[in-house]
């Protein structure tokens, strides 16, 4: 088991470095310029001398090449994502103050996909053709039609029309008022986390209706065995391995969507920073932020690997 992680480790170094060339290079392709927004806010009239004087200051005066090896030589021998080209605070620092947010925005909202799709995918299966597998099925289907962002602007726009409610755009840390916090986290996590669930279920439906017509779940129930048994310690175990390894595969649709839904909440995360970066251009903070969620993404593809090793033993062998 020790050798599989490390391999799987291992993996992760040069699918980084690929990660941050293209990250690196693509920012700095956004149509727009962080020098000419800054001199158009502070000084209209600035001349060529002016903008030559701020691009050698914040370091862009450099080819590309220049500017991504003294950016990728701070982040590995230092651990530096450089700073904000108009605040001029750390980076590390701003995505640590931001990432908290979308991290438990993205927790609640997996474990409510988890906790509907996967009951609700097995009892359609057990319940085939019965009046609650095509209420579920219905569900999923809704849910696949309907985006999150577009339920979470009608959350937000028809209860203020008929009720006079909005979300709170104060946010209040977990630290701070859990009770409050969870007030404006339970609704965009719950939009999210439904949203999610609905490929889950369908496929923990698919893998369970697969392994119900087993050989071994037929003779599981000619030995008398009970029903329950037979699911709990049979059917799921053997028909979730595919759905672990799916939801791996949703994480980047988690990410985006949690992204999206921060700014229709007003909730503080790493979406609110990454959109204010993109609008002002600030490379350092754009970077650094994609490359944070690139390797959240990649540690939860292999925290999947390592449970679709513990399910499926064989796995750790190859």
């Amino acid at each position: 088991m020790q050798a599989y992680i490390l391999r799987r480790l291992l993996a992760l170094l040069p699918t980084l470095f690929i990660a941050s060339v293209i990250v690196f290079a693509i920012v700095r392709m956004v149509p727009g310029d962080v020098v000419d927004l800054m001199l158009s806010q502070n000084d209209a009239g600035a001349n060529q001398r002016t903008r030559d004087q701020l691009l050698q200051t914040l370091g862009l005066d450099k080819p590309m090449w220049q500017q991504y090896g003294i950016w990728i030589g701070q982040l590995a021998f230092h651990g530096d994502l450089s700073h904000s080209l108009w605040q001029g605070d750390s980076v590390i620092s701003m995505i640590a103050t931001r990432l908290p947010v979308t991290f438990e925005l993205g927790l609640l909202a997996m474990l409510i996909a988890l906790s509907v799709a996967i009951p609700v995918g097995v009892y359609s299966a057990v319940k085939q053709d019965a009046a609650g597998d095509y209420i579920a099925r219905s569900f999923s289907l809704l849910m696949l039609a309907m985006p999150s962002f577009w339920i979470g602007t009608m959350v937000t726009v028809f209860p203020s029309i008929w009720w006079g409610w909005s979300p709170e755009i104060h946010y209040m840390p977990l630290r701070e008022d859990p009770v409050q916090n969870l007030r404006q986290m339970i609704i965009p996590a719950a939009i999210l986390g439904l949203s999610l669930s609905a490929i889950t279920m369908r496929m923990t439906r698919t893998m369970m209706l697969e392994v119900l017509r087993q050989d071994y779940i037929r003779t599981a129930r000619a030995k008398g065995m009970k029903e329950s048994l037979i699911l709990t310690r049979h059917a799921i175990r053997n028909g979730l391995i595919p759905v672990v390894t799916l939801i791996g595969a949703q994480t980047p649709i988690l990410i985006g969507g949690a992204v999206i839904l921060e700014q229709i909440f007003v909730l503080p995360g790493m979406g609110m920073l990454l959109l204010d970066a993109v609008n002002q251009r600030d490379y350092p903070v754009v970077t650094g932020v994609f490359l944070v969620v690139g390797l959240a993404v990649m540690l939860i593809n292999l925290l999947v690997d390592l449970s679709y090793g513990l399910i499926d033993p064989k796995v750790r062998q190859r």
